[in-house]
């Protein structure tokens, strides 16, 4: 039976449409006779997607009982034994329930195509499973139902279903993708402009290069090798000269004047090893090229034009840029040249650039290696040339007659055997010479066609030529070998660079301070060791410390080592599995060399980081004592001045004014009380004393008691009782709404009520904090969580500004997140996400529906 067709519906993000598209595509084969069958199709409450329900065979679903509730999946069985010929399967990356034959719904489909049952499926980009980590650090949104890429690209037909991130949101706002009331979350959260827009050029992205292996496979299946260019792709060819800068840049600019192009930097490697090129201006060339978004590709090709235009077919190359050539005048009389080769064998589908720059005709500065291991070929003619090559050679003298004379003869025969040198190296050489010597004894020295000379004068020539021949054989034959060492050292010049440069290139690595680690795992895997391991001598001495190792039982010191080579004056690189030749220990010095630097610039981060942080309690006690003058003198001020007019005698206060005086202490003494805590909690922050006590967490038990310093007039609750535990710190968590609250009904305006409204989105629950006060521009949206800042023209005495910088160091100690957004119709939300508690049943996330099962 033949495999049946998938056709997926590739969504740039929920709500595009992809099911609406699904059905539409359905109904049009229905009214072409084509049995269609809806298998499964989820909705999601959207009456125009329903309506496209009408006038299709729907195939009832199965019900299964999990954890006491009621799910219903498609029931596989029944579509197998309907055996339509398309069937509707909507979420590709749907994960089954519990009990169901297969674990994904994927793996479903894959049961319907192998029975000759054409599927059409949706899916969102957002769950193909290499884009997982991208989307979380885009959404903040973890995807839990995923499908393998490789799924989605065994595809028949991918089609893109997108739509402008505006155009998106204003079909949300229409309420034509979710219910009312979630509209305004929807917007705030996972549906923001720029989350869109970057999905979406994920998507376009993903699309672009699946359409380019389709025209990949297409050109393949019918034998076509002149470039298409379906898509502008510009080749630099570096020669690893100087003027390779200048080429990749102008590149650029080509590649700019065009949406969509790629740049390929190509550097052309001879078989034997041999180059003018400069590793280090390599190096940086690769550098170069990556950091303007191109990638480097090295190939093998002893003919430079011929390998350069097959690299350019094989990506259909539309463009290749090349500089003029380094090469002299006269040394165009050996060739064209490779640009004028390339130029003139390119034909008309690729656009050859000539580039001129300030090296050209200046020579080449490295010299051109020539010279080679001798090959098959070579060693063949040698042979022939030192073998047969004399015996033509006295058929030919010998048909001449005897008029040349024995000394032109005899330098005829030596070059013969210099010729045999110069072809096939020692052996072929020495041959030519022994029997030249011969055939010349034998044939052209007096007497003739005897073995015995009569003149001691030609003996000593006959000998000179042995001499000689050999002598040049063995010249040969050391350039040979000096070319193999050559390659060989050209090629640990390649491994280092390459190694050395992957580590560099990490920023990543720079940030952690693992790029040590990284340099001793690639030691360990190039040279084949078990471990390897920095080991610093202390001043005690004998004394040796292991600075960083990878591997299983690394060396503490050097005698233990098989294998040990000093860094630096107080450091060993030291490796642990096999004695390595010398040969390989040369290169071993430049990594260790390389790992001493990597030892000292982790110190140098280590002691600038603690130079920050003294920076920063320096500035922050700075802020504290600034902050102390005034806001914590006023309120005591104004205590004394109550509290000693209550004691003066010279004064009858009535009830009314030592009520009212009393009530001005206790003010002064609440304000007092939230600065100097505010003030303590600063100081257990920076102090790193703040060891959260975690543990499930009821919103309903400690949000009430964070609002108790405020009026119960100026807060809305909206806290839902299905709303999973979360795992927090009650005190730290009570101390953070009670602060974001405080802040909120500050710059609230009057008669406007705050809104603290809870959430729950996957494995997280969300407390937003809606104010609709003046709110703050997107530059000052993290400077209000730093210490010592007001708002706007907040009075001073007001506080110190510790509230926002004290919550946001509470959350992050929790393991929690507290950020700043605004409020779509005005104002500020402070939104504090939290873990939902571990065992506890995940809530389904109100964002995106078509992300849940």
């Amino acid at each position: 039976m033949a495999r049946g067709k998938l056709r997926i519906y590739l969504g740039v993000a929920p709500g595009v449409g992809k099911t609406y598209d699904m059905l539409s595509e359905a109904h049009r084969r229905l009214e072409r006779g084509t049995d269609v069958v809806v298998a499964f199709v989820e909705c999601h409450g959207r009456p125009r997607t329903e309506v496209l329900l009408h006038g299709l065979e729907i195939i009832p679903r199965r019900e299964l009982a999990h954890r006491g509730a009621g799910l219903t999946e498609m029931d596989l069985d029944a579509v197998l034994t309907r055996a339509p010929a398309v069937a509707l399967v909507d979420e590709l990356a749907h994960t089954n329930v519990p009990g169901s034959r297969n674990a994904k719904r994927w793996q479903d489909i894959e049961e319907l195509l192998d029975a000759g049952i054409t599927v059409i499926s949706t899916v969102n980009i957002q769950h193909l499973e290499s884009l997982t980590d991208v989307v979380e650090s885009i959404t903040g949104v973890r995807q839990r139902e995923t499908v393998p890429d490789e799924v989605v690209r065994r595809a028949d037909q991918i089609e893109l279903v997108d739509m402008s991130p505006q155009a998106l949101r204003r079909r949300l706002a229409h309420g034509n993708v979710y219910a009312a009331d979630r509209i305004d979350a929807a917007l705030s959260n996972y549906f923001r402009p720029g989350n869109l827009t970057a999905l979406r050029e994920l998507a376009l992205l993903w699309t672009a290069d699946r359409v380019d292996e389709y025209l990949q496979q297409y050109r393949a299946e019918k034998g076509i090798s002149s470039p298409w260019p379906a898509r502008e792709r510009i080749l630099v060819g570096l020669t690893g000269g100087p003027e390779g800068r200048t080429l990749i840049r102008r590149a650029t600019r080509i590649a700019a004047k065009g949406s969509g192009s790629e740049i390929l930097a190509v550097y052309v490697s001879r078989s034997d090893g041999l180059t003018s090129a400069s590793p280090e201006e390599l190096a940086v060339q690769r550098t170069l090229v990556e950091d303007l978004g191109g990638t480097f590709h090295t190939v093998v090709g002893d003919d430079v034009p011929e390998a350069l235009l097959d690299f350019a077919r094989g990506v259909n190359a539309s463009q290749i840029v090349l500089g003029i050539s380094r090469r002299r005048t006269w040394q165009y009389v050996l060739g064209p040249g490779v640009g004028a080769t390339v130029a003139r064998e390119s034909g008309p589908d690729i656009d050859v650039h000539i580039v001129t720059h300030e090296h050209a005709a200046k020579g080449r500065g490295l010299p051109s290696a020539r010279g080679a291991r001798l090959g098959r070929a070579r060693i063949v003619a040698g042979w022939l040339t030192g073998t047969a090559g004399p015996a033509l050679l006295t058929l030919l003298l010998a048909a001449a007659g005897p008029g040349l004379g024995l000394a032109n003869e005899m330098l005829l025969f030596l070059t013969l055997t210099v010729a045999a040198a110069l072809l096939g190296g020692l052996l072929p050489a020495v041959t030519s010479a022994v029997v030249g010597s011969l055939l010349l004894n034998y044939f052209f020295t007096a007497p003739t066609h005897t073995w015995t000379i009569s003149d001691p004068q030609n003996v000593l020539a006959i000998v000179i030529f042995v001499v000689v021949g050999i002598a040049v054989a063995s010249v040969v034959d050391l350039a040979a070998r000096r070319t193999h060492q050559a390659a060989r050292l050209r090629s640990e010049a390649e491994i280092l660079s390459h190694l050395a440069g992957s580590v560099l290139r990490s920023p990543a690595q720079r940030e952690e301070g693992t790029e040590l680690t990284a340099l001793l795992e690639s030691v360990r895997q190039t040279f084949g060791m078990e471990s390897a391991s920095l080991l610093e001598r202390t001043e005690a001495r004998g004394r040796w410390n292991c600075a960083d190792s990878v591997g299983p039982d690394p060396a503490t010191r050097p005698d233990d080592a098989d294998v040990d080579v000093p860094a630096a004056e107080t450091t060993t690189l030291a490796l642990r599995g096999r004695v390595l030749p010398a040969e390989d220990r040369r290169v071993l010095g430049a990594f260790a060399a390389q790992a001493a630097v990597f030892l000292e610039r982790r110190r140098l981060i280590g002691e600038a980081e603690r130079a920050r942080r003294l920076e920063e309690t320096d500035r922050i006690r700075t802020a504290l004592l600034a902050a102390v003058s005034h806001d914590l003198r006023t309120p005591l001020a104004a205590v004394k001045a109550a509290v000693s007019s209550l004691r003066s005698d010279d004064v009858a206060w009535s009830d009314a004014d030592e009520a009212e005086l009393l009530a001005a202490i206790e003010q002064g003494a609440d304000r007092l009380d939230h600065l100097i805590g505010n003030l303590l909690d600063m100081s257990r922050l920076q102090t790193g004393a703040v060891v959260p006590l975690m543990r499930e967490t009821d919103l309903d038990e400690v949000v009430p008691l964070a609002l108790r310093g405020v009026p119960e007039s100026a807060v809305t609750l909206d806290i839902p009782e299905t709303l999973p535990m979360v795992t927090a710190d009650r005190g730290l968590l009570e101390r953070v709404v009670a602060n974001v609250v405080e802040n909120a009904v500050k710059y609230s305006p009057d008669g406007s009520r705050v809104l603290l409204a809870a959430s729950a989105f996957g494995d997280r629950v969300e407390l937003r904090t809606v104010d609709r006060g003046p709110g703050v521009p997107d530059a000052d949206k993290e400077r209000i969580f730093e210490p010592f800042q007001r708002q706007g023209d907040a009075p001073r005495g007001d506080g110190v500004g510790l509230g926002l910088a004290v919550a946001r160091g509470f959350a992050e100690a929790m393991g929690s997140t507290l950020t700043a957004e605004d409020t779509p119709s005005g104002g500020l939300t402070m939104v504090l996400t939290l873990a939902t508690a571990p065992g506890r049943p995940v809530a389904r996330p109100d964002l995106p529906a078509e992300t849940t099962s």
